[in-house]
């Protein structure tokens, strides 16, 4: 009888993904797969700061999810690959545990052809202090600061390009993040009970990257700090200055490895990718 995994609550999907995964989807999990071409400008404006400091409780794997592999590359190096294929970017800084820096450079940024300099920056007990903590590694002649979660493998280049374009092309405005309209209904509760059910049109499910102009958002870091303030994400810092931020519209494929069903996502993603591929 073939063995049934629960990839919700068990985590033995990642020490047996075949278990889970039809043969064509594993096969795409376990072969590698072709890197972006690197590059950067003569003059650009933007540093990426690329957040892999999480513990990776709720995932169950021993080590963390940032190293867990997908087609052959680490997560975290899908996710560099994809800011190193942008040529505004020209500077990678990716936030790591400090006792892992070294693994996490030998697994997955020096195996690979980067082009974009890369740094790392110790992180913190929170994703807020990460990214402060990312942020000082920043030098000053940045005019722009992108952020991501490292944990978001499938971002595409040419979003990380729209997303920083969008606020470039708007100068009223202190940043972009990239979001997702909601499609479930959404219900207000109180104790159990449902007490509203607003409309979901006007709610977006923020994700990474987020873009910002470099000045406020060490000004926003640097009040939050001051006042004791933490913010669920990077624009929420931007938005209680009274930043202005726009959306930007994501795919709902950009999603963050979290949970072990995530992982079984991914799987599909990349199923689909490489048949596209094959069709080409």
């Amino acid at each position: 009888m073939t063995q049934t995994i629960d990839p919700v609550f068990s985590s033995a999907v990642l020490s047996a993904p075949e278990l889970a995964l039809n043969d064509l989807d594993f096969d795409a999990l376990s072969q590698a797969m072709g890197g972006l071409k690197g590059e950067v400008d003569k003059n650009p404006q933007t540093a990426a700061i690329i957040l892999a400091g999480g513990t990776g409780e709720r995932f169950g794997k021993e080590g963390g999810k940032q190293l867990v592999e997908i087609a052959g590359k680490p997560i975290l190096t899908w996710s560099a690959e994809a800011f190193d294929a942008v040529g505004d970017i020209g500077l990678i800084v990716i936030v790591c545990p400090e006792d892992r820096c070294s693994e996490y450079l030998k697994r997955a940024i020096d195996p690979f052809p980067f082009v974009t300099p890369i740094v790392v920056a110790p992180s913190g007990p929170s994703r807020q202090e990460s990214a402060f903590s990312g942020l000082e590694f920043v030098p000053d002649d940045y005019e722009y600061v992108i952020l991501h979660d490292g944990a978001r493998p499938l971002i595409s280049p040419d979003l990380i390009a729209h997303t920083i374009a969008t606020l470039k092309g708007n100068i009223d405005c202190d940043g972009a993040v990239v979001a997702h309209p909601a499609v479930d209904t959404l219900k207000v509760v109180e104790n159990g009970v449902i007490v509203g059910t607003p409309d979901r049109r006007v709610f977006w499910n923020a994700q990474t990257p987020q873009v910002f102009r470099a000045g406020i958002y060490r000004r926003a870091h640097a009040s939050a700090l001051s006042d004791g303030f933490m913010g669920t994400d990077d624009s929420s810092l931007i938005e209680r200055l009274g930043g202005r931020v726009l959306v930007v519209e994501g795919k709902r494929d950009n999603i963050k490895l979290t949970v072990p069903e995530d992982y079984l996502m991914l799987a599909a993603a990349v199923r689909t990718m490489y048949m596209k591929g094959a069709e080409e």
